[in-house]
């Protein structure tokens, strides 16, 4: 079966009330490390975290018409990012050292992925766990 080496091309952009704070948070937290960064003072403009092959997008609230489309972190909702690690024992240490509520505990699928989740301080939620879908591999 044929592989691919194209780039992501799915970006989980986020909104938060402190951008900056969680920009170190999540490289903290989670492990990201920053990409670019564009803003003045405490407003980020536009923030591109990696983490692996992967990246997400983020900034702060603003009264703008993206920030009316995607509205403000807050607990509860459909909002949701996965995280495929190799270690999820490892990324619950290193989140729940970090502060994270941890909303589900580490637990182990019955499709073989070790997985937990939970809640960033500013309300949103991440799952991590070790079932790592490969795009150009059959399911």
């Amino acid at each position: 079966m044929p592989t691919t080496t194209e780039a992501p091309r799915l970006y989980p952009a986020l909104r938060y009330k402190n951008a900056a704070k969680m920009i170190d948070w999540l490289c903290e937290a989670f492990g990201f490390s920053v990409r670019a960064r564009y803003g003045e003072g405490d407003v980020v403009h536009h923030a591109e975290l990696v983490f692996g092959s992967s990246m997400i997008m983020l900034g702060t609230v603003r009264d703008d018409d993206y920030g009316k489309m995607v509205g403000e972190p807050r607990s509860g909702g459909g909002k949701s990012i996965y995280i495929a690690v190799d270690d999820a024992d490892a990324a619950y240490a290193k989140a729940r050292q970090a502060g994270a509520t941890i909303i589900q505990e580490l637990t182990n699928r019955d499709y073989g992925s070790r997985e937990f989740i939970c809640r960033d301080p500013e309300g949103n939620v991440w799952s991590f766990g070790t079932y790592w879908p490969k795009a150009g591999e059959k399911a």
